[in-house]
């Protein structure tokens, strides 16, 4: 069976290129700038009439809630979400119920995402302060990690013995992914607003008590254990402008310590929560728009290295309440592509930053084989956008299975079309194809 996507804008590697890509056996085995020959001998042939065409999104840090969370999130409902927005590859964390802190917990979910998983994905390894021994035994073919969490979130994982997070750094052999806020610091500021608020004060200190001090504490910590014992750390959620300060602009191949950024930090910004309350509460917290417009600014450089969401579906019941008691964590992986493309509009960052940041970037990062990319011998995950097209997000369109969205209202100027996972068509104007299966992803470690 052979596809060819002719008449598209294929964004790839810095270029904005018109042509065809030709898929066969769900590889790509060919791009051409000759259209006049594009598709002649392809069973399929489909006309992109002159839309982006782009490497599938490959998000390193997503929360599917499954096993065990599954009444507001599964990885079939959330891989459905990913693939109607462009994300054709993600990386699951380890906070579900039971954790994934053993080898069993860890197989059970691969087994179960090759059941339900629309689109590819990898999971990874949870730390804790007593299973480092564990390390040597992980498939680094197929696990994208090491999770570990310097700061207390959803499921309290935390890892605060400095004899447990030196002895992580130094036998991890493979990426350590973390999620850094100082848990005293939260501590002491939760206490004060309290005194002086109550047992919950208003949504709008919640970027008081996760402050900038706890962020800048905790990962000014991750990069000093890992420059001291050699660990190759990738911070999570980078939220402030300060921890900017820790990292190193230069290209992602020179680096052993990186960063991420999430959409919900380049979106949203404290004074949201005076109109969208606890639905834009997450961990690390929103934080300032000069915070804001700082990490926008560092996406024109190498210093942040990759763009993920960290979706993190809960539903509005969990929602309720002020900073203490409504939980943290909101769905973005339907929406994380257009939102970003807003950007572009606005002249923040070009379409080809985007793909860098969204495709390219990760599957270097995790060194993940043939995707990331267009090019012929590539997995075909591929992404049709239409650039210009207006369209406001209404409940029903909402596939994670929580039902609602901080972008309830929004309307954007760019819209996903279609998406190829493994040259399958399994999103199309509106409709996921539920019984399409994706693939494991493979590291080449």
């Amino acid at each position: 069976m052979t596809t060819c996507i002719k008449n598209a804008i294929i964004v790839n590697e810095g270029k904005k290129t018109l042509g065809s890509v030709i898929i066969e056996n769900g590889i790509i085995s060919a791009i051409q700038t000759n259209e006049a020959e594009s598709g002649t001998s392809c069973d399929n042939v489909i006309d992109a009439q002159q839309c982006y065409l782009i490497p599938g999104v490959i998000d390193d840090h997503v929360h599917f809630r499954d096993p065990g969370l599954t009444h507001k999130a599964d990885i079939l409902s959330e891989s459905a979400a990913a693939a109607a927005g462009g994300v054709t590859s993600f990386m699951d964390m380890p906070n579900c119920n039971p954790q994934t802190i053993t080898l069993e917990a860890l197989e059970n979910k691969f087994n179960l995402a090759s059941e339900k998983s629309i689109v590819n994905y990898s999971f990874y390894f949870g730390a804790t302060n007593d299973n480092a021994a564990l390390f040597s035994q992980l498939d680094k073919k197929h696990v994208c990690g090491i999770k570990l969490f310097m700061g207390a979130s959803t499921g309290n994982m935390l890892v605060e013995k400095p004899e447990a997070l030196r002895q992580i750094f130094s036998k991890a052999d493979m990426l350590i992914a973390a999620h850094c806020e100082e848990p005293s610091i939260i501590q002491w500021n939760s206490d004060l607003v309290q005194m002086k608020y109550g047992d919950d004060p208003d949504i709008a200190f919640h970027s008081k008590i996760r402050s900038e001090e706890a962020c800048w504490q905790s990962s000014a910590l991750a990069v000093q254990l890992a420059k001291e014992t050699g660990a190759r750390l990738h911070v999570l959620h980078i939220s402030t402008a300060r921890e900017l300060e820790l990292f190193e602009d230069k290209p992602l191949a020179e680096k052993r310590i990186t960063a991420e950024v999430c959409v919900p930090h380049l979106v949203f910004c404290d004074k949201d929560y005076a109109t969208l309350g606890a639905r834009v509460k997450c961990n690390p917290s929103i934080k300032t728009a000069v915070d804001r417009e700082i990490l926008r600014c560092a996406l024109n450089s190498d210093t942040i290295d990759v763009i993920a969401t960290d979706h993190a579906p809960h539903l509005l019941s969990e929602k309720q309440g002020g900073a203490l008691k409504a939980v943290s964590g909101m769905p973005s992986i339907q929406f994380s592509l257009v939102c970003m493309l807003e950007l572009v509009r606005d002249g923040v960052l070009t379409i080809e930053q985007v793909i860098q940041k969204m495709c390219h970037a990760p599957a270097d990062l995790f060194q993940i084989d043939k995707r990331g990319y267009i090019r012929p011998g590539y997995k075909a995950d591929l992404v049709l956008v239409n650039p210009n097209c207006e369209w406001t997000v209404t409940p029903d369109c909402i596939l994670s299975k929580c039902g609602w969205s901080p972008y309830e209202g929004k309307t954007f100027h760019s819209k996903v079309e279609k998406t190829f996972v493994n040259g399958d068509l399994v999103y199309s104007d509106g409709t996921v194809n539920t019984s399409h299966r994706g693939e494991v992803l493979f590291f080449n470690r």
